[in-house]
């Protein structure tokens, strides 16, 4: 059953150009993360990654900058902390 997610997956990418897709605010992104806890971890793993993705990876996050030591982080719709090394490069250059 794996097989279906990783295949829907890689559909997905060739599918859509990546100037195509919709901008993640995860450092890696949502696809490619879910694509390997399915790999690694299993199906049940894969469809909860996809999961907190779907309902975490939109609008509705909190972007600050730490004053101490200048480094960023983002508070999502759920309340998770993402700290900088997790959020995308395009939130920290700006």
């Amino acid at each position: 059953m794996k097989i279906i997610l990783l295949s829907l997956i890689r559909i997905y990418w060739a599918v859509f150009p990546k100037n195509k897709r919709y901008k993640c605010i995860f450092r890696l992104s949502c696809s490619k993360h879910v694509y390997q806890v399915t790999e690694q971890e299993g199906l049940l793993e894969g469809f909860k990654a996809l999961k907190y993705r779907y309902r975490n990876c939109r609008n509705g996050f909190h972007l600050f900058k730490n004053h101490v030591d200048d480094s960023m982080t983002m508070i999502l719709p759920e309340g998770n902390l993402l700290l900088e090394n997790e959020i995308s490069e395009r939130f920290i250059k700006t």
